[in-house]
């Protein structure tokens, strides 16, 4: 058998796996992946949790190929509608989510040893399993990971730590920047990319493995190279087609320049690999704002490291980096945990016994996080108030879709809205777009066959196999939308796809937003090209079909790209289905808000607005009743349209009694409440409820005197009132009196009058021991 790396660790590996967990630290193209689950096995079933799919499939074909087995039989693999292994398979590779879920089914009992392979890619499934595993303490344990994060992990599992040193062959690093700090650079990419290949081409042998940050850059570059070179280019992230994956795993007899995301950082080997290209970029998720951001960012050294050993696994290699050689990048890639909204973790956590605020992870989760994620699981019944699963919670868990998707799946009740949820969360729930769309005539075909301008009804119609203008279907994510509505269909004992029943928009439009208001969104009444949920700002993707004319929507699908600064987000809308803002009004969604106060033949009646994010979705006319009806009561009293003088009366009185307060006077001891926030309107509202008023009518059967206001002592209010005026009438001047108790300052206040001079000491009260001052307009003096 071929020799690598990893085979130094053999004897120890045997020696310990017996006694204690494993941490085992190689450099990349050492071999860990394909040596130590058949190593393992010989001490029991061994369950290989790989983060990736494509890494998964192929190790798995890899190492049944080398028993010279039948996938499935000594070695098989299991993934998102995939499964090729029996109770017999001896070592089986998964990915985190199969893993997950079949713990929280039987706590993985049918294996004796797991493995969780490439540990440092800080996955959230992969963090959770670990812990779970730790916490379980019932199967061996051997984790996998880059150097940087080995004396870490031993500490975090007590387990023993094994290091392989060294990879297959050496691997020399150049970096194309001339400044030694210069960070990796968006601006340009593709052409420094193109540039680096043409170069390779030229001065080196073999195949060239790039690394790019997504499918948008990978596809600029394959044009480029495909219009300037006569080599084969291929392409290889997640939504690649079998096809291209298989092209990009074996030797062609063309030489190849594999275009390749950070699936390839890890795990697979790609034959005849001598140069790898190292954009120094990679899309990774971001907390901003409380929501999960996708952007544009640094790779850390460790992933640095990764890339680099891609190069030395069959030959000696050559790594060549676009930035600089001090560039100031982390050293590991902080945990999805740390990046991510927590609500698949935390429903998964459940699912298998515990909460996902007190497992022992590697580094602790923010408890923000925590908090925001369990109110969102209560409010979708799948946790109770101790984060426990409910029933509801099980029956979403295991849908291989997004827990809002399987929500909604679970939810409805309709069987044809029920189907036509589940064909539109298959379509939403593949890595990749099922379409894009085409400009020109064959749009405006596409909008004549799908008039609505809906997105959601569009991807149900394409996974229900109906052919439209105007897009270019990617025949790969529609099989997968396909298999996933195929399973879904199973599980619930729903019809086929080609009996598919029909089902109308607006009972589904009608159902997602009862049971999720928060998708609900209006546009902006100044800003066409923003709408609002009343948390969260939406602007229309380009991606989006939603038509000009509609007023609001229920988003389904939508990421979040940094905005300007380090805090703005700006969250795009992919997938709207258009909704009319009738339904909110049917819904009762928003608040209802009283404006101007009419009256029809003696009757008042307000016009009420309904208003929801900001925006008037709808305004009626009511007759006052209940609380609106005691608020509008008050209105009118204070405007003075019922019980004329009633108002200025009982707010002297209030006045009064305040003043009474802060001057220490109330020496009965009388328990005063909320003193500082008195005002007529809230004790006038807090009477009328006391005497069960609910409409204008009840007012005929209340005299003034019914409304008292219990302040000042009766006894004492005339003297009192004399010493300490609210208002004073002068020749040519009236005035209103303002107190300051704690400052012992009386401000006269002009109110209005002819009189040129001001006023005299001798025309105002005594109060004896006050400063006295007289304030007209900006104009301030002292009264002596």
């Amino acid at each position: 058998m071929f020799q690598l790396p990893i085979d130094s660790l053999q004897a120890e590996f045997d020696h310990h796996v017996n006694l204690n967990h494993l941490v085992v630290e190689a450099e990349t193209g050492s071999g860990k992946s394909t040596r130590l689950p058949m190593w393992a096995a010989k001490h029991g079933r061994v369950l290989v949790i790989e983060p990736r799919r494509i890494a998964c499939t192929s190790l798995a074909e890899f190492l049944a190929e080398q028993s010279g087995e039948p996938i499935g039989r000594k070695v098989g693999y299991a993934i998102k509608l995939h499964a090729y292994f029996d109770e017999k398979t001896e070592v089986v590779f998964v990915t985190p989510g199969v893993a997950l879920r079949w713990f929280s089914e039987n706590k993985l009992a049918d294996f004796d040893v797991v493995i969780v392979d490439e540990f440092h890619e800080r996955r959230w499934d992969i963090d959770l399993l670990t812990a779970i595993l730790k916490q379980e303490n019932q199967h061996r344990l051997i984790v996998t990971s880059a150097t940087l994060e080995g004396e870490k992990l031993s500490r975090y599992l007590n387990a023993k730590r094994l290091r392989s040193e060294g990879r297959c062959f050496p691997v020399t690093v150049t970096h194309r920047s001339t400044d030694s700090r210069y960070l990796p650079n968006k601006k340009g990419c593709e052409q420094e990319v193109v540039g680096a290949v043409k170069e390779a081409l030229e001065d080196e042998d073999g195949d060239i493995l790039v690394f790019l940050p997504g499918r948008k850059e990978i596809a600029q570059c394959a044009q480029m190279l495909q219009s300037s070179s006569d080599v084969m280019v291929v392409k290889l992230h997640a939504s690649v087609s079998d096809e291209e994956r298989h092209r990009a795993l074996t030797v062609q007899k063309q030489r190849k320049v594999v275009l390749a995301t950070n699936v390839a950082e890890t795990s697979l080997t790609i034959p005849n690999i001598r140069v790898v290209i190292d954009s120094g970029l990679e899309r990774r998720t971001v907390q901003r704002n409380g929501r999960t951001a996708l952007t544009l960012t640094n790779i850390s050294k460790a992933s640095a490291a990764q890339r680099m050993g891609r190069a030395g696994r069959v030959t000696e290699g050559a790594c060549i980096r676009l930035y600089g050689e001090h560039a100031p990048l982390e050293l590991v890639t902080p945990p999805e945990l740390h990046r991510e909204e927590l609500v698949e973790p935390m429903l998964a956590a459940a699912c298998c016994g515990y909460r996902l605020s007190t497992l022992d992870f590697l580094d602790s989760i923010p408890e923000k996080s925590l908090e925001a994620s369990h109110s969102t699981l209560l409010s979708m019944e799948a946790i109770d108030e101790d984060g426990n699963v409910t029933q509801h919670g099980r029956k979403v868990y295991p849908l291989p879709i997004d827990a809002l998707f399987a929500d909604l799946v679970t939810r409805i009740q309709a069987k044809p809205e029920k189907e036509a949820m589940i064909d539109l969360a298959a379509a939403l729930s593949v890595p990749a777009q099922l379409y894009q769309r085409q400009s020109g005539e064959v749009a405006e075909l596409l909008s004549q066959e799908e008039p609505y301008g809906c997105d959601a009804s569009l991807l149900i119609r394409l996974v229900r196999g109906e052919q439209l203008s105007g897009i270019i279907i990617d025949a790969s994510a529609l099989e997968e939308a396909l298999g996933l509505a195929k399973q879904m269909r199973e599980v619930f004992e729903l019809p086929e796809l080609d009996v598919a029943s029909r089902y109308k928009r607006e009972a589904l439009f009608f159902s997602i937003a009862s049971l999720h208001p928060e998708l609900v969104f209006v546009r902006r009444a100044r800003r066409r090209d923003a709408l609002g949920n009343g948390v969260v700002e939406m602007l229309v993707g380009r991606n989006s079909r939603f038509p000009d004319k509609e007023e609001a929507a229920i988003v389904l699908d939508s990421h979040s790209v940094p905005g300007r600064g380090v805090k703005q987000t700006l969250n795009l809308a992919s997938v709207m289905m258009p909704i009319p803002l009738t339904l909110l009004r049917e819904l009762e969604f928003g608040e209802w808000r009283q404006g101007e106060t009419n009256y029809e033949e003696e009757t008042p009646r307000a016009t009420m607005h309904l208003v929801y994010a900001g925006r008037t979705v709808c305004s009626e006319h009511q007759a006052l009743q209940g609380d609106v009806a005691v608020q509008s009561i008050v209105e009118m009293i204070e405007d003075e349209t019922l019980l004329p003088g009633f108002a200025s009366q009982r707010k002297q009185q209030i006045q009064h009694w305040k003043l009474y307060n802060a001057l220490g006077l109330n020496v009965e001891g009388e328990e005063v409440n909320d003193l500082a926030s008195l005002t007529f309107s809230s004790w006038l509202k807090d009477q009328l409820e006391t005497l069960g008023v609910e409409n204008v009518d009840d007012m005929a059967l209340f005299e003034p005197e019914d409304l008292t206001f219990n302040g000042v002592p009766e006894w004492e209010y005339d003297d009192f009132t004399e010493q300490y005026p609210l208002e004073l009438s002068l020749p040519e001047l009236q005035l209103d009196v303002e107190y300051y108790a704690s400052r012992k300052l009386v401000q006269v206040v002009y109110r209005e009058g002819n009189r040129k001079g001001d006023p005299k000491r001798w025309e105002l009260p005594r109060w004896a021991g006050w400063k006295i001052q007289y304030k007209k307009a900006s104009r301030v003096i002292d009264v002596k």
